[in-house]
């Protein structure tokens, strides 16, 4: 690759939004201590497994999606606001728009996830989820959707995520350039991996670091 940057698409859960307290209110709706549900998630994902898997632990045969729509009707359906995105979101966001790059917000959410993130009226050119498009990560199909609705080719595409499975790999799979960002659970968890350095075009620590960090390769580029 060697084209500037102008378009930075975020992934949603830990890139964006601290998800604690939608895991934490998984653990009260199982009826299992917080700590105990964090500490099996943790596990489920450093053996490389589907984070899906923790809730079969406790509730063998468990279905995510119904038990979304049993929450919900039962008065508790999956929630987060502005309190619950990470501190350096607005700010960076804002940052990366006024240096003149398209931003946007593509992750693997339901539709009211994606509602939601637009009631919170974030500094963005476009909210998309998995749920909207029909597919989902690591599915290459997603990036295709990603490169869509960006009005840049991939290799103009910089995708922020905090998973080398979900989001780098795929995403440098289908031509687009990576951040990787070091936090929530797998961030820590995957941040030796082999792959983060050899996969990712930069390893980031806070979304604050992302405009200039952008600039910095533009201005490499010949």
């Amino acid at each position: 690759m060697s084209t500037v940057i102008r378009a930075v698409v975020f992934d949603v859960g830990e890139c964006l939004v601290d998800e604690t307290r939608e895991y934490g209110m998984w653990a009260d709706w199982l009826g299992v201590p917080r700590q105990t549900f964090s500490a099996m998630f943790g596990a489920v994902i450093a053996q490389g497994r589907d984070y899906r898997e923790t809730f079969q632990v406790f509730q063998p045969g468990f279905d995510l999606t119904e038990a979304r729509a049993k929450r919900a009707a039962e008065g508790v359906p999956e929630s987060f606001g502005e309190e619950d995105l990470y501190p350096d979101v607005r700010a960076s966001l804002q940052e990366l728009r006024r240096r003149g790059l398209w931003v946007g917000v593509a992750g693997n959410q339901t539709a009211r996830a994606g509602e939601i993130l637009r009631s919170l009226d974030l500094p963005t050119d476009m909210i998309a989820t998995s749920d909207d498009w029909g597919v989902a990560k690591p599915d290459l199909a997603f990036f295709s959707k990603v490169v869509q609705a960006a009005p840049y080719e991939s290799d103009e595409i910089l995708y922020v995520g905090d998973r080398l499975d979900n989001d780098i790999r795929p995403a440098v799979e289908a031509g687009l350039h990576t951040a990787l960002i070091r936090r929530g659970p797998w961030g820590v968890i995957q941040q030796h991996d082999p792959e983060a350095d050899r996969l990712a075009t930069m390893r980031i620590d806070s979304l604050t670091e992302l405009p200039e960090r952008v600039a910095v390769f533009n201005a490499e580029e010949p």
